[in-house]
C-alpha cells in the first residue's frame, strides 16, 4: 500500500492532546485540503469556522455534553452549512434561493461538509497530529449558533478536534468488510453472523483495555438509537430557515 492508504487503513480517534500548538503553516495546509474538496454544483455551500481561543473551546466543550478533549485540542473546526453564502450569489443573480428549504438541499449540504470533514481529517494526520470529529455540536446547535455569531441559513453540522497527540489510541475493529461492501445488489445475509462475532470483538477490545464499562456494538446501538439523541437539531435548523419540508 502506499502512503495514503496506510494513513487511511490506519484511522484512529484521538481523544488526549499535548500542550504544543498547531502552527499556523499546518492549520493553513490542513483548511486548503478541505478548501479544495468537491462540492454539489460547485455551491460551495460549506464554510469552517476555525477556534483556537482556550475560553470559547471550554464552552464548546460543554456545549457538546462534556467532552472535555475539545478545551484540551488547540484546535477546533465547525464545519458549517453556508446557505447564507449562496443566498447572496443567488441574489446577485436577481432570484430567490429555495434550495436551502428541501431535503435535497440539507442532504447535498450534508455530504459536502463530509467531503471536507474527511479531508480536514486526513490532512491533520498526514501531518502527523491527531484528530476526532465531534457530532456532539448538534447537542446544542443554539448555543454553537450564538458562540459562533452564525447568521440565518447556517448550521453547525460537525466538528473537529486538532492537535499533537499526548496518548494514542489503540486500532478500534470494525464490523466485517462484508457488511460495509455490496457487489452487484444489496446482500444483508451475512449480517447475523457478522454482527454476533462483532460484539465479541467489541467486547474484547474494551477488555484489552481495561474497560470494564465497555458495551457490545449492539448495546451501544440500542442505548443510543433507541431515541433521537440530538432532538434540537430538527427546530433549530428551522429556525435558521433550513425547513426541510420540500
Amino acid at each position: 500500500m502506499n502512503d495514503t492508504l496506510n494513513l487511511l487503513h490506519s484511522h484512529r480517534s484521538i481523544r488526549s492532546y499535548s500542550d504544543a500548538p498547531v502552527s499556523d503553516e499546518m492549520l493553513d495546509q490542513i483548511i486548503r485540503a478541505a478548501w479544495h474538496g468537491p462540492t454539489s454544483m460547485n455551491a460551495q455551500e460549506i464554510s469552517l469556522v476555525v477556534v483556537r481561543d482556550a475560553a470559547r473551546r471550554a464552552r464548546i466543550a460543554e456545549l457538546a455534553g462534556g467532552q472535555s478533549w475539545i478545551a484540551q485540542a488547540p484546535v477546533f473546526i465547525a464545519v458549517v452549512i453556508d446557505f447564507h453564502k449562496t443566498d447572496l450569489g443567488v441574489r446577485k443573480a436577481g432570484q430567490a434561493q429555495v434550495v436551502h428549504e428541501s431535503m435535497e438541499g440539507y442532504g447535498a449540504a450534508a455530504v459536502d461538509a463530509g467531503i471536507a470533514l474527511g479531508n480536514l481529517m486526513t490532512a491533520a494526520r498526514s501531518l502527523g497530529l491527531g484528530i476526532v470529529p465531534i457530532g456532539g455540536i448538534r447537542r446544542n446547535p443554539q448555543g454553537m449558533i450564538d458562540l459562533l455569531e452564525l447568521p440565518p441559513l447556517t448550521f453547525p453540522l460537525v466538528g473537529l478536534c486538532i492537535g499533537h497527540i499526548k496518548d494514542d489510541a489503540q486500532l478500534k475493529p470494525r464490523l466485517d468488510i462484508s457488511t460495509f461492501r455490496h457487489d452487484e445488489r444489496y446482500d444483508a445475509s451475512a449480517y447475523p453472523t457478522a454482527i454476533a462475532a462483532y460484539d465479541q470483538a467489541m467486547l474484547a477490545y474494551w477488555q484489552q483495555l481495561g474497560r470494564s464499562d465497555g458495551l457490545s456494538w449492539s448495546q451501544n446501538l440500542g442505548n443510543n438509537l433507541k431515541q433521537v439523541y440530538f432532538p434540537q437539531l430538527k427546530p433549530v435548523a428551522a429556525m435558521q430557515g433550513l425547513l426541510n419540508d420540500k
